[in-house]
């Protein structure tokens, strides 16, 4: 039975592709598939793309497609990734402009486009979609004329029709976090769009790859301090048969680990309904699924079902919202909780009396509280050192400046032991998120996949 190992190359961006490389170098893999975008990540490109039109996509591609590309020219490795961004089609000449750089012709660079949907709003509603908040129901005339950035998430289909034109390489924009994974299987199996189950046992592999070593032993909440190597860890590879079964593992000289309660780990990992969980090219459910230890640093994964897709995409937006300010103040032992609590009390006093408009004031108190807020144990009044954290919000960039200046005069004029004070950082642009449902034939309608050969004369030619 014919079988096609995968190997997860990024978990976000950002991530290091050391592991990636030990991959390529001795997985036996025939495509590595790397997950570069979340919600935050889209809101960091576009203001990179804000600065400079040239950029949008992620910076560490540069990076990922040195390390990689020999190995992809000496294996045939193909190499799949949404660190497009908000610009894919620079991502894609970014990676023309490596190859040639570092030597490497005869191969071919496909870019998908047509998830942004930013200058088709207006489109939009003209036909009638009020794109209205999927969590509130508010209409996006709310925040329109503030928006940074429109994209839906796309699935594998455009990914697929790219590999079948030859690429070697796909770029693309805002698919879903497993699009990359499933495609090279509807490719090599050729399953049809309503071979449901096989269509979600993909997708499950592509969710149990997509987030670094989380399936290999990373932030494992188990027995993490029996996990091996973590200075190098090896990010899972999933070897999949025609059915849709498969077993995920990694390099075995690479550290991790592969159990059952691994995988079962980022198998429930931002998962909401586990008979439901809805993509693009399938809807995923994984009440019926067994995962089987079957060798060393190996879990067989089956019982995956499917439901049809949706008839809709989820389209997610950036819009401006403001500024933060962020000030960090440490306090030693004694008291030092109930020094830091007088701080806030004095910070909070002074916005009142000084009638700064503040649309939010919050505060944690780094060592007892800000991870954990209210479910903090103990009362705290015996830490060695306690860091107050402050952040506001305000429509207004100078009123939200104006927070760091009421700090310094507290080093001399407040309690004791201030320390640590980082208080001088300059307030950061705010982006909001805005998610709507559209018909998924408005989006699909207009991707476009493009394929860029780089040839052996250092010239490109587009196809």
């Amino acid at each position: 039975m014919k079988k096609v190992r995968i190997g997860a190359g990024q978990g976000f961006y950002g991530d290091t592709f050391e592991a990636a490389v030990a991959t390529a170098e001795k997985g036996n893999v025939q495509y590595i598939c790397s997950d570069a975008l979340a919600e935050l990540t889209m809101s960091i490109l576009s203001k990179d793309k804000k600065r400079d039109e040239n950029l949008g996509y992620t910076k560490d591609l540069t990076v990922q497609m040195k390390q990689l590309l020999p190995y992809m020219k000496e294996k045939g490795i193909k190499l799949l990734t949404n660190a497009g961004g908000i610009n894919p089609i620079g991502a894609q000449q970014e990676v023309i402009r490596v190859a040639k750089e570092m030597g490497i012709s005869n191969i071919k660079v496909a870019v998908v486009t047509g998830d942004n949907v930013l200058n088709r709003i207006d489109e939009l509603q003209d036909s009638g979609y009020t794109l209205e908040d999927i969590e509130t129901g508010v209409p996006l005339d709310k925040v329109k004329d503030k928006l940074q950035f429109a994209n839906a998430y796309i699935g594998a289909r455009p990914i697929v029709e790219a590999l079948q034109k030859g690429a070697d390489i796909v770029i693309t924009g805002r698919t879903t976090d497993t699009a990359q994974f499933l495609a090279p299987l509807i490719y090599e199996f050729g399953w049809a769009e309503d071979e449901w189950d096989k269509l979600a046992s993909g997708i499950f592999m592509g969710h149990l790859l997509e987030c670094s070593a989380q399936s290999t032993g990373g932030n494992y909440s188990g027995k993490w301090w029996e996990v091996e190597g973590m200075d190098k860890m090896g990010y899972p590879i999933a070897e999949v048969d025609e059915s849709g079964e498969f077993i995920v593992t990694k390099v075995e000289d690479q550290g991790g680990l592969v159990t059952v309660d691994t995988v079962k780990e980022q198998m429930l990992y931002e998962i909401h309904d586990p008979s439901a969980y809805i993509t693009p090219d399938v809807i995923l459910d994984l009440t019926n699924v067994t995962l089987e230890n079957v060798g060393e640093n190996q879990v067989k994964v089956s019982g995956t079902r499917g439901k049809a897709r949706p008839e809709t995409l989820k389209v997610v937006m950036g819009y401006e919202n403001g500024y933060a300010s962020q000030v960090v103040v440490g306090y030693s032992w004694p008291d030092a909780l109930l020094k830091a609590k007088k701080l806030e009390k004095i910070i909070r006093n002074q916005i009142k009396d000084k009638q700064l408009n503040y649309d939010e004031v919050r505060a944690d108190y780094i060592g007892y509280n800000s991870l954990h807020g209210p479910l903090a144990h103990g009362d705290g009044n015996d830490l060695n050192e306690v860091y107050l954290r402050m952040i506001v919000s305000s429509k207004s960039k100078g009123e939200a400046a104006s927070f760091r200046r009421l700090f310094p005069p507290l080093g001399l004029n407040g309690p004791p032991t201030m320390g640590g004070f980082l208080g001088n950082m300059s307030p950061r642009a705010l982006i909001g998120m805005w998610s709507t449902l559209i018909p998924r034939e408005l989006v699909e309608d207009h991707i476009k996949i493009q394929v860029e050969e780089v040839d052996q004369y250092d010239n490109s030619t587009i196809k």
